[in-house]
């Protein structure tokens, strides 16, 4: 079986396994507990905060961990609008987003009164400059933009957005779950308020993610309890798996480049060769600003599910977008969102690669892919 869904998940790093494992038993005790276990754990959870800010170039006081991104994208949302319900209302951010971002803000309007514009994308699926200063009003509390599309491979310009939210007295938020492991996440750059990330998307472990808060946001907690995490996210520290996250994190951006360098060409590969052997076939989101790793097309007449399970049957494991939507019989709202009619969105393939990815396996993947969108579009036409 060939894994092309890098993009869904990672496998650990085995450097990551190795620095977790220690803490589920040797060093098992709760940070939050004063004797010599705990004191040991907790400078464990400081020691791997550190190494966090470390690679975003911010305070460790600016990172709180969470279960993964989807609970950083919506402690960012929820936590800004409510801290300021009685102050703006306004809440932007795009059809496109992943659900975490897209599926909360529906929520914060219709359960809180929120007021939400979505804003506009280019054929590319990118939020322009423009489109958000259009959408700017003086009872704008958010805007959400994530940095890398996790279904087309778009890069928005989160520099330039981050810069007009901030002429404009709003916060903004991106999630960065799928640009960590290829892009630079220095937050002082960006310029952001607020950025998510999850650990599986970069051979970290599942069920850890962490979530930048510039000094001086508020936020209003969406998990009480306790107080771990500055107040912000109550419950006992998950040690080992914080642990892993940090050491991941800091290995993608040690080895960035090297990674980069590696699936770069394997994608372009895969692009250049698709759209020239499959008929009827198209890149979706921006040919050149997209992630290294990321190829996704529409296959005119074919039913991307159907597409997925030939492949898997072949041996290639890939998804149809977002792994949060495989197996939804409906086009995806992103790819709807680009302005593909049912025909074309509904075929959509995501092929994404990894640091593991080999050019055998990317040569075996193009050989078979014509004749399985073949078949796919003849079972969708009967």
């Amino acid at each position: 079986m060939i894994y092309l869904d890098y993009a869904a998940t990672t496998p650990v790093d085995e450097r990551v396994l190795a620095k977790m494992l220690p803490y589920f038993r040797e060093t098992f005790g709760n940070p939050s507990s004063v004797h010599r276990f705990g004191q040991k754990a907790e400078a464990a959870l400081d020691a791997a905060r550190e190494t966090v800010a470390a690679a975003l170039n911010c305070r460790p006081d600016e990172i709180i961990f969470t279960s993964g991104g989807s609970e950083a994208d919506n402690l960012a949302l929820r936590g800004a609008m409510l801290a300021r319900k009685h102050a703006t209302r306004w809440l932007l951010t795009a059809k496109t987003e992943h659900p975490a971002v897209s599926k909360t803000a529906r929520q914060l309007a219709d359960e809180y009164g929120f007021l939400l514009e979505w804003l506009d994308v280019n054929e590319h699926g990118e939020v322009t400059p423009a489109a958000l200063t259009r959408a700017v009003c003086s009872d704008t509390t958010l805007a959400s933009a994530m940095y890398a599309n996790n279904e087309i491979g778009t890069l928005n310009p989160i520099a330039d957005l981050a810069q007009i939210a901030r002429a404009n007295g709003i916060l903004f938020h991106t999630d960065a779950v799928q640009a960590a492991a290829y892009l630079d996440v220095d937050v002082q750059k960006l310029g952001v308020d607020l950025m998510s990330l999850g650990g599986h998307k970069f051979y970290g472990p599942k069920g850890v993610g962490a979530l930048y808060v510039r000094q001086g946001t508020q936020l209003a907690p969406q998990l009480t309890g306790g107080s771990q995490e500055s107040a912000l996210r109550a419950g006992t520290h998950n040690l080992p798996y914080i642990v892993g996250f940090a050491e991941a994190l800091r290995l993608a951006v040690e080895e960035r480049q090297a990674r980069t360098a590696h699936v770069q060409p394997l994608r372009d590969q895969i692009i250049g060769a698709v759209l020239e052997a499959i008929p009827d076939s198209r890149l979706t989101g921006h040919p050149e600003r997209r992630l290294p790793n990321h190829a996704s097309f529409v296959f005119k007449g074919a039913d991307g599910n159907l597409l997925l399970q030939l492949l898997d049957a072949a041996g290639f494991a890939c998804s149809s977008g977002s792994a949060c939507k495989t197996g939804n019989p409906e086009p995806s709202e992103v790819v709807s969102a680009l302005g593909y009619s049912r025909e074309w969105a509904l075929g959509s393939l995501r092929v994404t690669l990894g640091k593991d990815t080999n050019a055998e396996q990317v040569e075996a993947f193009l050989k078979s892919l014509p004749n399985l969108v073949d078949k796919a579009r003849a079972l969708y036409r009967r």
